[in-house]
C-alpha cells in the first residue's frame, strides 16, 4: 500500500524547537492558535508514530485527514 499525504491539525502553536521531530512536514501556525502539519507518511505505522509524537508532546489532536493530490499540485 503506497503512502499518503496527511493534514494533521493540533490545538496550539507548535514551538519551533520541536520542528525537527516532524521532519518532512510543512508547519503552519494559524491565527486561531492551531497548528497544521502537512506531509507524506509512508504507511500506517508511520502515521501512528507521528500521532504518538504528538501525544508525547502533550498536544491536543483536532483532526487527521488524508490530502488528495491534485494533478500538477504538490502538497
Amino acid at each position: 500500500m503506497p503512502g499518503q499525504n496527511y493534514r494533521i491539525r493540533i490545538r496550539s502553536h507548535l514551538d519551533q524547537g520541536w520542528i525537527s521531530w516532524f521532519d518532512g512536514f510543512s508547519i503552519e501556525h494559524e491565527t486561531n492558535g492551531e497548528t497544521v502539519l502537512t506531509g507524506f507518511i509512508p504507511d500506517q505505522s508511520g502515521l501512528f508514530g507521528t500521532l504518538m509524537k504528538l501525544r508525547d508532546l502533550g498536544l491536543a489532536l483536532i483532526a487527521v485527514e488524508p490530502v488528495e493530490d491534485q494533478p500538477g499540485e504538490k502538497v
